[in-house]
């Protein structure tokens, strides 16, 4: 997207902010009611930092990750932070350098899965530093189910979401 000037795109880099703080809201209240394991979430804040890396480009959304970190920071500790800001950028790493190097060739889903399994191993890395221990990679088997599920969720949605952001002419290609 090639806003006409920098207050509208900072201004849609604010807004994206608020619907991904908005969205981790709602995932909390109605993660309990699914019944997933613990540490298992839906992801529906990273429709906004893979909308953000789609269309407007890495920085953006490397900015929106931070900024979600910074929140989970102010709301969670700085455990749950680090773990948020580790997965949230090793999934951005992943998702760009894939696009970058498959072009047209690759898919959101693709994209979406392999952003949702690359942001738990990321978590599972900074969980094993932070404890000291290998032991949170026991974890993983169902971190990679839920990272193929809720990669696919997560992909849905934004599918469900880009044409209405089309016509309201937030749909242009970036990277």
């Amino acid at each position: 997207m090639h806003p006409p000037n920098k207050t509208k795109y900072v201004a849609l880099t604010g807004m994206l902010f608020a619907l991904a703080i908005v969205l981790s809201v709602v995932e909390s209240a109605i993660t309990p009611m699914l019944g997933l394991t613990p540490g298992v979430k839906i992801g529906l804040s990273n429709i906004v930092v893979m909308y953000a890396l789609f269309f407007m480009g890495p920085k953006q959304a490397f900015s929106l990750a931070v900024l979600k970190s910074l929140f989970v920071v102010i709301t969670r500790g700085v455990v749950a932070g680090a773990l948020s800001f580790t997965g949230g950028i090793v999934s951005l790493l992943v998702m760009w350098l894939l696009y970058r190097l498959f072009k047209n060739h690759i898919t959101y889903f693709i994209l979406s899965v392999c952003g949702a399994l690359s942001h738990n191993v990321g978590q599972l890395i900074a969980a094993s530093f932070i404890l000291g221990s290998k032991l949170a990679l026991t974890y993983a088997p169902i971190l990679i189910v839920s990272g193929l599920i809720m990669g696919w969720v997560t992909s849905f949605s934004l599918g469900l979401l880009l044409p209405a952001l089309g016509r309201m002419g937030f749909h242009d290609k970036k990277i």
